[in-house]
């Protein structure tokens, strides 16, 4: 008998800012995540990122501080590191083999976004048979 789940999947994932206004837009303008809503008397945006909800807060006290790893799947990672590059970021690792199965390849990027954070890409790349 298996033990019934007491949790599901991630709901919310809180990302810390120094600038608020500075990093919506870029998860806005740079990622293209879709905001979803803002509350700016207390400094906080919420994104859609894929069904799992992201919370942007300006940090005010270490009492609530952030240092996220977050890995954004892309199909074509790519693509998607020369479509953040237009906008300026530079990429601390450029894309790169991390592991590979007889089936594919997992290709891993990283770079950090406006506020310091460091943010990963990662792409499964299918291996013809």
């Amino acid at each position: 008998m298996t033990k019934p789940t007491v949790v599901g999947g991630i709901g919310q994932i809180h990302v810390g800012a120094q600038d608020i206004r500075r990093a919506v837009a870029f998860y806005r303008d740079v990622l293209g995540l879709p905001l979803l809503f803002e509350v700016p008397d207390q400094n906080m945006a919420f994104f859609d990122c894929g069904g799992v909800r992201l919370y942007l807060s300006e940090d005010a006290s270490e009492a609530f501080p952030s240092h996220p790893l977050i890995y954004y799947h892309t199909p074509d990672i790519n693509a998607a590191c020369a479509a953040i590059a237009a906008h300026g970021v530079s990429f601390e690792r450029e894309p790169h083999v991390v592991h590979r199965t007889p089936e594919m390849e997992l290709w891993m990027a990283g770079f950090r976004d406006s506020e310091g954070n460091f943010i990963h890409l990662m792409s499964e790349v299918a291996l013809s048979a």
